[in-house]
Formats: C-alpha cells, structure tokens, sequence
C-alpha cells in the first residue's frame, strides 16, 4: 500500500528531517519504516495527519524495533494484532480455475463491472464503500479503478476492487453485506478482477485481515505468506 502513495500519489507520507525514517498514512493505515532509534521515531509513530477523520486506524511496524516504539508512543491505546501477508507471485494462478470460480455464482445472482452507478451504490452503503472511497470520485475510480460486483435482482451485495492502485498492480478490497455471505459471492467476484487483472498486465495484490480472507485467497491460486504484527489505535 505505500506504493499507492509513492507512485500515484494516494494517501500522505511523512519524513524525519534527515529522512531516516518516514510513515506513510493510506486509507486508515499508518506504515512505518527506517531508523526507529532516530529522536523523532516516535512523533511518527504518534503522527496522525489532519486527513484522518477519528475512529480506528491501524499502524503497520516494520520490524520489532519500530514495534518498540509504538508501544511506548501509544501505550495500552495501542491492541496488538496481524494481518497475513500473501506471497506476490502470478505463477500458482490459473484461469480454468479463475473462470470456474467466476462462473458459480448462485442462482438469481448476475456479475457486473462496477461503472459509474455501482460506483454510487458502493460508496452510499457502510459495508461497501472501501470498495471505492479511496478514489478522489467517480471520474477517478473510471479512469483509474477496476472492480467487478454481485447483483442480487439488481442490487448491489458484493464485490470486489482496487482498494489502491499503483504502478501496474492494485490492492484488492472484497466486501459482501452482511445477509448474502457464505454463498460464495465474494469469491466469485474476486476470481473476475483477478483474471482481469492478469489480461491487462496488472498485479492483483492481496493481503488478509483473516483467516477467511487467506483461505479465499488460496482458492483463487494466491500463496499464503507469514503473518505480522499490526496494532489497531483509537484515535
């Protein structure tokens, strides 16, 4: 996700003044990284720049040092947690499988681009607006984002998309309401944007929040990587 920041200029990025160690705040998540001995490691550690609009976030460490340093910055505000990384590698994927999952959306359910209304529809509804709330607005998530979504007699109750994009990749945010989950909806999508990510030379990078979002991943052809170290702050 710092990529999005460094390379399409999504998100904000801070720095030390001797630029040694730096955070990059995107969609919620604050990435730290460089010298956490340095006297200011723990002003970035701390910082929350004046775009983050309250509530949870989620700082991402860069190793047991900088670990350290959020600990002590935040004290018991900072819930120690981890994520799942997932390995970048296109070699496991493949489309027979892609298709197959693509095409087992349950009946009454149809698979559609998200276009401009659907882009409207995701971002009204809490569940699914991270689908495209990181886009400036519609023109931006058109000329940039990508996504497919699951209709249920027209209605919007799945999808998924680029949450962030960046140079040749994107990372993938999928979502389904609440009443249409464990029907397989989210895979099917998922399997869609990947294939057509793979078309056009795009990576579809994924990392998990769980467990499910792993086992979801490797049905697709993904390769579970190591977990690490996250912690959620109220702030």
């Amino acid at each position: 996700m710092p990529r999005a920041t460094l390379e399409s200029g999504m998100g904000e990025a801070y720095a030390n003044e001797t630029r040694t160690a730096a955070q990059v705040f995107i969609a919620g998540f604050s990435f730290l990284a460089g010298d956490a001995s340095c006297e200011e490691a723990a002003l970035l550690a701390h910082h929350l720049p004046a775009s983050h609009t309250g509530g949870e976030h989620f700082i991402v460490p860069h190793g047991a040092a900088w670990e350290a340093v959020v600990e002590k910055a935040w004290g018991v505000q900072a819930v120690r947690g981890q994520r799942y990384a997932i390995r970048k590698d296109v070699h496991h994927f493949e489309d027979a499988n892609l298709l197959k999952l693509a095409n087992t959306l349950p009946e009454g359910y149809a698979l559609a681009p998200i276009d401009g209304a659907l882009y409207r529809a995701a971002l009204a509804q809490t569940w699914s607006c991270d689908l495209v709330s990181q886009f400036e607005d519609e023109a931006d998530y058109l000329t940039r984002g990508l996504g497919f979504a699951a209709l249920y007699e027209g209605t919007l109750v799945a999808g998924a998309s680029s949450f962030v994009v960046y140079r040749s990749a994107i990372e993938v945010e999928v979502d389904t309401r609440r009443d249409h989950r464990r029907r397989g909806l989210a895979t099917a999508c998922a399997a869609q944007l990947v294939r057509t990510c793979l078309a056009r030379g795009i990576y579809p990078s994924w990392d998990a929040h769980n467990l499910t979002s792993v086992g979801i991943a490797q049905r697709l052809g993904y390769v579970a990587g190591e977990p690490y170290t996250t912690y959620s702050v109220e702030g």
